[in-house]
């Protein structure tokens, strides 16, 4: 790709020159131009000359109610003239009290304390050491050991990727991180011919059960991404398994932990992803969409056992972890008028409407001489594409952009994860507009 001569290019030298991009082999900007962003408003991004790319992937799936959103704005102006941040051991505020109370109504039954991080990342940490300091405290020190599923992403922190199973992390890192074990993932693509994706969720899940049934005594949780297992290409899978994995993980005394980073706040159609299967995780982590992507927020919600294992006079007893910016007054308005908007718009029942709309025109896209499993849970769609291009992912990525499209598609997987407030016009210019990607690189 030759690199025009623009206004861009003074800001993509500086960026090239000092800043370290992430997940980015930063050879690849010789050629492939980063993309400088201006601006953005509702579902699109504007470069320094007023280009716009239809923002399709929700800016690393945070984004839900569009860029520039006025209600989020004007929650933040207002935190602003008030309190910027205080630290949260020893001190309370507003925001954070509020944000806990209502999360707590909202979110599965028993799920009433909350503990603050800054990311995902951050939250999965905190959970994994939360779960192994229980059964510590509570005369089960062995417990130390965690399972989760094949093709998992919880995290690139040390913590975290002990229960990340992606290749490309796992042999970079690996020497540094304590490989847990992983259990078959539940994926659908990967069921027998004929075989339903509940029947094969529940064989997944027999194998579940034996590893817990062997080594249940050294496990302190299960994490598990519900109902879509992001990085892995959006692998989506039937909610028996995750009632199968609550009554497992229930028998054979092991803690659930739920990694909504990705998947809650109504990515799957449903507030909390783990509602369609009804059950009430041990911990459910909170990142990426509840501050409706304006700033870093985890949240990591409890049990009161959980809570109370900790509750003691001795410090050694209580739960260690902590960072400066724990309950950011500021994050934790953006996370409150996000609510506001779930509350106020009726999100759930407009997106609802919507898949149906964009599940229609995709037609041709899932008719597709060249796609494969084209597969919908929510307010997420993929797909993958049979094609020839040892490079796909960078290529479908280039020819996105001529398109006004931001795509990031993962292997040969293209996915939509757009803002909730895309309209119709806009689905079907992002259907159309990926189509003619499509037939460019097959």
């Amino acid at each position: 790709m030759i690199v025009r001569m623009t206004s861009n290019t003074s800001l993509l030298t500086r960026s090239l020159s000092a800043v370290w991009h992430p997940c980015t082999q930063m050879k690849r900007h010789e050629t492939l131009p980063l993309v400088p962003i201006a601006r953005g408003k509702g579902v699109w991004l504007h470069d320094l000359e007023d280009r716009r790319y239809l923002d399709a992937v929700s800016s690393w799936w945070v984004n839900l109610f569009g860029h520039s959103e006025p209600r989020i704005n004007a929650a933040l102006t207002d935190q602003l003239g008030k309190l910027e941040h205080v630290m949260l051991a020893g001190f309370t505020h507003e925001p954070v009290v509020q944000l806990s109370e209502r999360l707590r109504e909202l979110a599965p039954n028993g799920l009433g304390h909350c503990f603050y991080g800054s990311d995902g990342a951050s939250a999965t940490e905190i959970a994994l050491k939360m779960s192994a300091h229980y059964w510590r405290n509570n005369g089960q020190p062995e417990k130390t050991q965690f399972v989760s599923l094949q093709n998992s992403y919880h995290g690139e922190t040390l913590g975290a990727l002990s229960v990340t199973d992606v290749a490309l992390f796992r042999d970079a890192y690996g020497p540094l991180i304590r490989q847990n074990a992983t259990v078959p993932s539940p994926d659908w693509r990967n069921a027998q011919e004929g075989e339903s994706a509940e029947a094969f969720a529940l064989r997944c899940a027999q194998a579940l059960d034996q590893h817990l049934q062997q080594h249940h005594h050294e496990i302190a949780a299960m994490i598990i991404e519900p109902l879509i297992q992001g990085a892995a290409g959006m692998a989506m899978y039937h909610p028996a398994y995750l009632r199968a994995a609550r009554e497992l993980c229930t028998r054979y005394g092991v803690h659930l932990i739920a990694d909504e980073i990705a998947v809650g706040m109504g990515r799957t159609g449903t507030l909390f992803a783990c509602e369609q299967a009804d059950i009430s995780p041990d911990f459910l982590l909170l990142s990426k969409g509840i501050t409706g992507g304006y700033l870093p927020l985890s949240i990591v919600m409890t049990t009161d056992d959980i809570y109370q294992a900790f509750y003691a006079d001795e410090t050694a007893r209580g739960f260690l972890h902590s960072h400066s910016y724990t309950g950011n007054p500021l994050a934790c308005r953006a996370a409150l008028a996000t609510l506001d908007i779930f509350a106020q718009d009726d999100v759930l029942k407009a997106n609802r409407s919507k898949t149906a709309f964009l599940n229609l025109i995709a037609e041709p896209l899932r008719t597709h001489a060249r796609v494969r499993n084209f597969r919908n849970t929510g307010m997420v769609w993929a797909f993958e594409v049979e094609s020839s291009h040892a490079d796909f992912a960078q290529r479908c990525f280039s020819l996105g952009l001529e398109q006004e499209l931001l795509l990031r598609p993962m292997g040969n997987t293209v996915y939509f994860m757009p803002p909730y407030v895309i309209t119709e016009e806009e689905m079907q210019l992002m259907v159309t507009r990926t189509l003619a990607v499509i037939n460019e690189l097959t």
